[in-house]
């Protein structure tokens, strides 16, 4: 071998060396980056009372977009051709995109309702055609327990693809009570009444106040609407209630509760 050739490779080693050295301490910062914003992202996850799976899960997501930016810095340093790597990455991550879109759609939506908390566990809504109470909040999907003790499982895109009404959030609720009484009854002192009535009521709350409406008048009765708040776990008990309180006050004021009636005239 000729002192050139030594020479030539010398440097070569020389700068292999120089290049493995960068690249390494390439990817030793990268590591120690990743596992940084991995401790924030949780940290930040924690501070705001989000769920902690979620935010391992994206802890890990950014740990591994560092970790894998990092990798390419490196091979890039040493000299790989990384533009067709990243290709070829990119490509796959098409295909699978693709294949797993409705999965995708629904995590993502549950990601949306994991922090921007529309609705909480326990609380009872209504969204994609479904009503009941939330027992747990996936990140693909949301499970509702019905008052008919029916589990109900919704993805979640569904719920974030519509109007989500949620019947708990505010602690209180309004619980309209239709009543209908005989014509001929004083209209005024129907609604004096059923107020009364209402207020004496175990589960009605003072404010807002109870308030009974003059609604219409019916093919067999005039009817009224006693409107009173309840708490939002009272509000299916605080109905019946109030409907047997203005049952057993309208019978001991003497004032007649109809049945629908059919009157037929005989032609002469």
């Amino acid at each position: 071998m000729t002192p050139e050739m030594i020479q030539m490779w010398t440097d070569k080693a020389i700068e292999w060396s120089l290049l493995g050295g960068k690249a390494l301490l390439v990817l030793a910062v990268g590591w120690v980056v990743s596992n940084m914003f991995y401790s924030r992202v949780i940290g930040m996850i924690q501070k705001r009372g989000l769920d902690l799976a979620l935010g391992r899960f994206l802890a890990q997501l950014v740990r591994w977009a560092i970790l894998g930016a990092t990798i390419i810095a490196a091979l890039g340093i040493v000299g790989v051709e990384v533009m067709g790597l990243m290709a070829v990455f990119a490509s796959a991550g098409v295909a699978v995109g693709l294949a797993l879109q409705g999965n995708l759609s629904n995590f993502a939506s549950g990601v949306m309702i994991l922090i921007f908390r529309p609705f909480d566990v326990g609380d009872v809504i209504t969204a994609a055609g479904s009503t009941g109470g939330v027992q747990e909040i996936g990140l693909f999907a949301t499970v509702l327990h019905t008052p008919g003790n029916e589990k109900i499982i919704v993805p979640n895109s569904a719920i974030t693809g519509g109007t989500i009404e949620n019947l708990t959030a505010l602690g209180v609720r309004r619980a309209a009570i239709p009543v209908g009484v005989a014509y001929g009854s004083d209209a005024v002192q129907v609604m004096g009444i059923l107020t009364k009535a209402a207020e004496g009521c175990e589960l009605v709350i003072d404010d807002p106040a109870v308030a009974v409406a003059f609604t219409g008048l019916g093919a067999s009765s005039i009817d009224f609407t006693v409107l009173v708040w309840a708490k939002s776990a009272d509000w299916v008990g605080v109905q019946g209630q109030v409907r047997h309180a203005c049952y057993d006050a309208l019978n001991e004021a003497g004032i007649d509760i109809p049945f629908d009636q059919v009157v037929v005239h005989q032609a002469s």
